[in-house]
């Protein structure tokens, strides 16, 4: 029996989730399967993968064949680092302590580099606040100005207005004096 390392989509429309799942290479894509072996979730920036990776390992040296996508979901996880560096345990480069320090190194290097563009995204995301916040407070700046115009121009015509009813007012109370 050919295994395959596939997707099993599931979720709602337009927001897919997949099950990394073993099946055979028969079975339809979101028919049955032998294990389940993780979760992928594409939604979150980055990429959600939760992985059991000894399970993973161990399939892909059974000789599971993934299909494309699932073959980057392994390599940016490290399995298929961990089964090259199990291969030079076998022949004899290098022992296993050798072999797991090595992964680590190479596990650290890849979270830094995560959290490297996980605060990147944050602060295009924080400057882009600012911008968008600097932005709208100039708009509401200029609506101000214009109320603040239309307000003062108002207050002089109806001052205007009033000195006007006042003149008219005080030319009939002196008129009529002199007559």
């Amino acid at each position: 029996m050919a295994t395959k390392i596939r997707l099993q989509r599931h979720g709602r429309k337009s927001y897919a989730f997949y099950y990394i799942v073993i099946a055979d290479e028969r079975a339809p894509r979101d028919g049955r399967f032998t294990e389940k072996i993780g979760t992928f979730n594409p939604n979150t920036n980055p990429a959600t993968v939760d992985l059991k990776f000894d399970r993973a390992l161990y399939w892909v040296k059974a000789g599971a064949q993934p299909t494309d996508t699932v073959r980057n979901i392994l390599s940016n996880e490290g399995v298929y680092m961990m089964k090259h560096l199990q291969g030079g345990v076998a022949k004899g480069a290098f022992d296993e302590a050798t072999c797991q320090a090595k992964f680590d190194a190479w596990k650290a290097d890849k979270q830094n580099g995560i959290a490297k563009l996980t605060q990147k995204l944050a602060a295009e995301k924080k400057a882009a606040e600012a911008a968008r916040l600097e932005a709208e407070k100039k708009v509401n700046e200029e609506i101000a100005k214009k109320v603040a115009d239309k307000k003062a121009a108002e207050a002089a015509a109806k001052a205007e207005a009033e000195a006007a009813a006042n003149a008219e007012a005080s030319e009939e109370a002196a008129t009529p004096a002199e007559a």
